[in-house]
């Protein structure tokens, strides 16, 4: 399972070389970054509702859209799912209070 990411990540960078009228995630590339965080939030909320209703196969499902879009987004940022795990990782052993502490203010 841990090689799905990576899998994923190399078909949304191949995608990015297709035409959008032969792939869905070249038609969101084609459209740009603001067609891409507005299917972001259209997942999150579905999966919000998905999780309110406690029907766990509709939790995975909604689950699995928000990451695929995503994955989407970090592809169209140039980053990969491996540049987020590394933040994950970086995070372990750190309190969630002293994390947040660390963070630059805005």
């Amino acid at each position: 399972m841990d090689n799905t990411l990576t899998q994923l990540a190399q078909v949304l960078e191949d995608r990015k070389q297709q035409s959008a009228d032969k792939s869905y995630v070249a038609s969101l590339y084609s459209k740009g970054l603001d067609t891409i965080l507005k299917k972001i939030g259209e997942e999150a909320t579905e999966t919000v509702i998905a999780a309110k209703n406690g029907d766990k196969q509709q939790i995975i499902y909604e689950t699995a859209d928000l990451w695929f879009h995503c994955m989407v987004m970090l592809a169209q940022q140039d980053l990969h799912p491996d540049d987020v795990l590394a933040e994950l990782q970086r995070r372990f052993g750190l309190s969630g209070l002293d994390e947040k502490a660390q963070r630059p203010h805005k």
